[in-house]
């Protein structure tokens, strides 16, 4: 028996930046068929806000560290503005949209990074079954779309701040069991580059080989590297395909097909 296919989209803190390539990302959205998920990170608006209260937002090794402080305003950022702004335009475009954080239903519950050579903060990490994929079972086959931030709880009232790839990937995995899916992860590149300096340059298709080999020639590298390690995990534990694109080549084939063969 044939599953049924859902797509997962992420889309990153470029596109929820700027309002204009949203609109045209989620109206490309709105026209896909199909059952589809949508997962977005944070956008500058949390960081903007830090530094207008006087605080100074810290990053390591391009991770946000979440103290108290922090944790208010991405709370209020992810899940309440940039979250409900999207959900308020996909039903314009006439989607039905649910914007969840994973404290909504349980939908996703994780733990707190553990403090080793660096202390994050209040920032969560997730486990094998930390998403609820009966609820999103449930919510999808009702004809609905969830949108999720990247907020999650840990059980005992503590919220966390979470990677959205991450998420995105643990979502995918967790429904692959049910569903036929693809994973969408949607930036401002057209894909994986041969030459970061020209856009056109995208590779196609990705296979483990070609993986190892792009990695040995240094032309996958820096922030390519853990999307495309997550990207792979995704598809040894039952996810059907990955690519990854631009935000506004949704529908095109422009962009770059991860597989194992």
């Amino acid at each position: 028996m044939n599953k049924t296919e859902i797509t997962i989209y992420k889309i990153g803190g470029g596109i929820i930046d700027d309002a204009d390539a949203l609109a045209k990302f989620l109206g490309l959205l709105a026209q896909g068929g199909g059952p589809k998920i949508l997962v977005h990170g944070g956008g500058k608006g949390a960081s903007t806000m830090l530094r207008e209260l006087g605080l100074t937002p810290q990053l390591i090794n391009g991770r946000r560290v979440t103290d108290a402080a922090t944790l208010d305003i991405v709370v209020m950022f992810y899940a309440g503005k940039t979250n409900k702004q999207v959900v308020a335009e996909l039903q314009h475009l006439g989607v039905n949209a649910l914007g969840l954080s994973g404290a909504d239903g349980n939908i996703i519950q994780g733990v707190k990074r553990p403090v080793k050579d660096i202390d994050y903060g209040f920032v969560g990490d997730l486990t094998p079954a930390s998403v609820n994929a009966g609820l999103l079972q449930q919510v999808i086959a009702a004809g609905i779309t969830p949108v999720l931030c990247p907020i999650i709880h840990d059980g005992q009232g503590q919220l966390l701040n979470t990677n959205a790839d991450t998420i995105a990937s643990a979502v995918a995995v967790a429904l692959a069991e049910f569903y036929s899916v693809t994973l969408h992860y949607c930036f401002e590149k057209n894909g994986v580059l041969h030459d970061v300096n020209d856009d056109q340059s995208v590779i196609l298709e990705i296979n483990l080989v070609k993986y190892d080999e792009l990695k040995k020639q240094g032309i996958i590298a820096d922030g390519m590297l853990p999307k495309l390690e997550n990207s792979f995990a995704a598809l040894h534990q039952g996810v059907s395909r990955v690519i990854v694109g631009h935000a506004l080549n949704i529908g095109n084939s422009l962009h770059t097909v991860l597989c194992l063969k």
